[in-house]
């Protein structure tokens, strides 16, 4: 019996009900689950190949997986007035993971995770300027400790490697931008195609990146082609980058951002698990006591959103 096509416009999130906001917040708990097993695989080619060409094979593999759903279910044509949202959204994650995965070249796993968790600190600051939620003086305050979390955690990392350690920064400042417009699609845009458009869009734009990294000499974009088992790691990337991510768009459909945002902090626990069993890596010091700040100040954000709902209500 085929599949039917699931419907192109659901519920907005902002008027979920309290089951879809605890679907929303489960789905986006397994989302955070899966995601660092991208990491994962990343660091493993991270010895042969150059961060820009990784990411474009992940890109590239997801557009191929989802590119046959696409056709299935008839969602090539495009909401009026979305394309450079969604043309923008996939260069916004491009350069998330390219400065990620260029990161975990100098940086263990949870290290880059850990810095990257001021992410949903920025999201939520973002969130109430271009989406108009509410930020008030005690989340400001909380933004504010979050950001002392992470340069606990920077200060001595940057001294051992250098620049790469601010890396993590400039993808937690993308990916922030990444899924506010992911919000603002996510009422208007099916799950599948969103994908498939940020697909097609981060292939061509690293395809440019990758072409001018040959004729510039630049590393991180030097072109190069998997050997031997570098060839499953590629596609074990696309597959769970494919999987994560639409689970994180399914997620935005049921439960706002600021609602959301809190429950990233659950990519450490599989960080953390899978970067000591495949690569020996463990926490410091300074990276537990700084990530304990960021959670902290995250989840008091969590907890006056809650707060302002009640009294809503």
């Amino acid at each position: 019996m085929p599949l039917q096509k699931p419907p192109l416009i659901p519920k907005p999130a902002e008027s979920a009900d309290h089951p879809d906001m605890v679907r929303g917040m489960v789905l986006m708990a397994i989302a955070m689950l899966l995601v660092p097993g991208i990491d994962v695989f990343a660091k493993l080619l991270t010895d042969t190949m150059s961060a820009g060409q990784i990411v474009w094979f992940r890109f590239f593999v997801q557009t191929l997986l989802i590119t046959p759903l696409i056709l299935y279910y008839r969602l090539w044509h495009l909401t009026e007035g979305t394309l450079i949202l969604q043309i923008s959204r996939g260069i916004f994650l491009a350069a998330a993971t390219v400065l990620f995965f260029a990161a975990l070249r100098y940086l263990s796993i949870a290290q880059a995770i850990a810095i990257f968790f001021v992410e949903p600190l920025i999201l939520t600051l973002l969130s109430a300027l271009f989406l108009g939620e509410v930020i008030r003086i005690r989340r400001i305050m909380a933004i504010v400790i979050g950001f002392i979390g992470a340069l606990i955690i920077i200060r001595p990392t940057f001294f051992e490697v250098g620049l790469p350690a601010l890396y993590p920064l400039g993808t937690a400042v993308s990916f922030a931008l990444y899924l506010m417009v992911t919000r603002k699609l996510s009422a208007k845009v099916h799950p599948l195609q969103m994908q498939w458009i940020v697909g097609i869009s981060a292939t061509l734009s690293l395809t440019l990146m990758l072409m001018l990294g040959q004729r510039i000499d630049w590393p991180v974009f030097e072109a190069s082609l998997p050997q031997g088992i570098e060839i499953i790691w590629v596609l074990c990337l696309g597959l769970v980058a494919t999987i994560g991510h639409l689970t994180i768009v399914h997620a935005f459909k049921k439960a706002p951002a600021s609602v959301l945002a809190p429950f990233q902090y659950v990519e450490i626990i599989s960080a953390t698990i899978l970067g000591y069993l495949v690569f020996g890596d463990g926490l410091d010091a300074p990276t537990i006591i700084g990530v304990s700040i960021i959670i902290a100040s995250g989840l008091y954000l969590f907890h006056r959103e809650n707060q302002l709902r009640r009294k809503v209500k």
